[in-house]
């Protein structure tokens, strides 16, 4: 044997030892195959984080029971009930909804009635004859008391229209607090989706580092081209360049998720996953648009619309009724701010207010509430099928997004971490295939970021399904 091929060995058995000790020191899990094992036996796949060492794993345990007392550590929850709560746009509604609540007794309430006060016969020289000088004999002073009576009826159809049309409005909330809490999901889920990716960039640039390594040893024995050391550290910085672009995106959800939640956009959040999302069931597109029927804010509130409508062309009708007015006055033949030393009399006075001029406020009055109430029944029959449709279109991208989400997970990721371990231990053990090496790394990244990605799609569509069914995801 020659003095080359001793060398050619020596690097061969130096290069897989060094694969092996840093697969067992957690920088990378790389297992080493040889050509037979290669082709007969895919190695398995293992997790490419770097293993923390015994004495961090406890500073790391630490850290994280930290974070769970930490006022700015939110998992899904925590940041649906802080939306709830804080969020601008929900105790504008609310307010909304207790203005409107207010309006419904005030509207119950008896007219309010009207107290009078009468003095003739006003003497020449005694201007209003407010006293005793000169009173005309034949003047007389006295009181009145009126009070408006409505029909009966009347009044309790109209506060119960008022008392719908706010009931309509908090339904209107409650849709509007699931929009809100489906873009909130939406941040939640897209955000933790970028915090994987950053985790997958590392991994690419430990990856990375042992190609460059590797590469660098065979350089300097000559059994490689510079150039591959070179190949190695591009990629390697093309990683960490994607990294810094998604700690910006990064830095923009938190403060888009402080502001949503109605926290200052420059607090400091920390995003906490939550694994008892991800083992929710979803129920079938059947019960789902049953549910959406019978329980959608949307439909809730056109219903009490219409329900406030009908009861309007009732009201309406009653236009043709006529009001009361009830006048009791008393009467004395003095000045109204003079002793009585005459006899008083009193007088009793019933009103009537008639609908005049031929009917016409009240035909045309009907004709308007007939008019509004058919248009509350086309509103409800439109927002029934926009919901039903919303709810299958929903459904179809959350099945889509779940079959892609499985593909990835079970057939493509592993396959290319599959090519990826016997590309490393091929080019390790005897020097060729660089390309399909970096090739494979390059795969491997690319597909472990789709997986971040259609993870984070999957479960926000799950969101957007359950919004547009009507159903809090969080119960």
């Amino acid at each position: 044997m020659t003095g080359f091929s001793v060398r050619v060995l020596a690097f061969s058995f130096c290069c897989a030892y060094a694969v092996q000790s840093l697969a067992q020191s957690g920088v990378g899990s790389v297992q080493v195959l040889t050509g037979s094992d290669a082709v007969t036996a895919p190695p398995t796949t293992e997790s490419y984080l770097p293993k923390s060492p015994p004495d961090r794993r406890l500073l790391a345990d630490s850290k994280t029971i930290n974070q769970k007392t930490s006022p700015n550590t939110f998992d899904l929850r925590q940041l649906w009930n802080e939306l709830r709560s804080n969020n601008p746009q929900l105790i504008a509604a609310r307010e909304t909804y207790l203005a409107a609540k207010a309006t419904v007794p005030q509207i119950a309430a008896p007219d309010n009635p009207q107290v009078g006060l009468i003095w003739s016969g006003m003497p020449v020289g005694s201007a209003f004859a407010l006293g005793t000088a000169g009173t005309n004999p034949a003047g007389n002073s006295g009181y009145s008391f009126a009070q408006p009576i409505k029909f009966p009826g009347k009044k309790s159809l109209a506060s119960d229209i008022a008392d719908k049309g706010a009931e309509a409005l908090q339904a209107q909330n409650e849709n509007l607090y699931l929009q809100l809490g489906a873009q909130l999901s939406t941040l939640y889920f897209s955000t933790l989706s970028a915090q994987r990716q950053l985790q997958v960039l590392s991994d690419t640039v430990i990856r990375t580092e042992l190609i460059k390594n590797i590469a660098k040893a065979r350089y300097s024995n000559h059994a490689a081209a510079y150039v591959e050391y070179l190949n190695a550290q591009v990629a390697q910085s093309s990683a960490e360049s994607d990294k810094f672009i998604l700690e910006k995106q990064l830095t923009v959800a938190y403060k888009n998720i402080n502001a949503l939640i109605g926290r200052d956009p420059r607090d400091k959040l920390i995003l906490a996953s939550d694994h008892g999302l991800r083992a929710t069931q979803v129920p079938t597109l059947i019960e789902l648009e049953n549910y959406a029927e019978g329980a959608h804010p949307v439909l809730k509130s056109s219903g009490l619309q219409l329900e406030a409508a009908k009861k309007g062309v009732t009201l309406a009708k009653t236009a043709y009724l006529p009001d009361f007015q009830v006048v009791a006055s008393s009467y004395t033949p003095r000045g109204p701010f003079t002793s009585n030393n005459g006899a008083a009399y009193y007088q009793f006075e019933v009103d009537l207010v008639i609908p005049l001029y031929f009917f016409t406020k009240e035909r045309y009055g009907v004709e308007q509430a007939m008019r509004t109430k058919s248009a509350a029944e086309a509103t409800d029959i439109s927002n029934r099928q926009q919901v039903i449709l919303g709810v299958g279109t929903a459904y179809a991208a959350y099945e889509q997004a779940k079959r892609y989400t499985e593909f990835l997970k079970d057939r493509q990721v592993p396959q290319a971490e599959a090519a990826y371990r016997v590309a490393l231990a091929q080019y390790a053990s005897n020097g060729a295939g660089f390309t399909d090496l970096l090739t494979a790394q390059v795969q491997l990244r690319s597909l472990e970021i789709q997986l971040a990605i259609a993870q984070s799609n999957l479960l926000q569509s799950k969101a957007n399904l359950f919004a547009a069914a009507g159903k809090d995801p969080i119960d």
